[in-house]
């Protein structure tokens, strides 16, 4: 049985500070400062005016700390399931933005967005808890509909292959970066927990679903092992 929602969220809830991070980012997440930059930048060079972002499942709100850096000021809706997080979040964003900080607790699934509202959506290390096909187009189709005509929806997250062997390959390589930055305990204590909580899905399905919404230009800006960056333009 994978977690609930509830139990999820009470992890999270104990572990801000290691959210916290933007020089190293999460260290379970292979690349995760180069993946930051990419979707931080790529979000600037499609939407450099933004007003209006959301980043779903902020976590301590690194993405949108490190959005600010390039583009300053703009309004930001949090979502998030941990309250903690949230108030992390807001509390390090109020520090260096002069705009808007709206927080949210909630799921993805239940998250009610304005339509035709955002100019850019960020998302980093969250999609994967989605688990079936119903649910990752409800949640794609809600994000679709939120951004303005050529708004743009990044993702930086765990992902799978849909190919056994490719799979099984790329999940070996996950297990050796693990273990080389934390050791045998470490990579097995994660591998642990996504097995209990996430059920990631590759690139390719992930693209079809933004097309499938309607995303006009689909792209992949980075993939190494079991992660990528990715998104689409309205």
């Amino acid at each position: 049985m994978k977690s609930t929602l509830s139990e999820i969220q009470q992890r999270f809830d104990n572990e801000v500070e290691r959210f916290s991070n933007l020089e190293t980012g999460q260290i379970s997440t292979v690349d995760a400062t180069l993946s930051l930059e990419l979707l931080t930048q790529a979000a600037n060079a499609c939407c450099p005016d933004a007003k209006q972002v959301l980043d779903l499942g902020c976590g301590a709100g690194n993405y949108s700390l490190k959005l600010l850096d390039l583009i300053p000021d703009f309004d930001s809706t949090l979502i998030d399931l941990s309250q903690p997080m949230l108030d992390k979040a807001k509390e390090r964003l109020f520090e260096v933005s002069e705009g808007k900080i709206t927080t949210i607790q909630t799921d993805f699934l239940n998250m009610e967005l304005p339509d035709e509202t955002f100019d850019i959506v960020v998302t980093g290390a969250a999609m994967h808890h989605l688990r079936s096909d119903e649910e990752w187009e409800t949640v794609f189709s809600k994000i679709y509909k939120s951004l303005k005509k050529g708004g743009c929806f990044w993702i930086s997250d765990l992902i799978k292959h849909d190919h056994p062997a490719i799979d099984q390959l790329m999940w070996k390589r996950y297990a050796d970066y693990l273990e080389g930055v934390g050791g045998k305990a470490y990579q097995e204590n994660v591998f642990v927990y996504i097995a209990k909580e996430d059920t990631p899905r590759s690139v390719m399905y992930q693209l079809e679903v933004l097309r499938k919404v309607g995303f006009s230009y689909v792209d992949v800006l980075h993939k190494n092992s079991n992660f990528s960056v990715f998104g689409g333009i309205k």
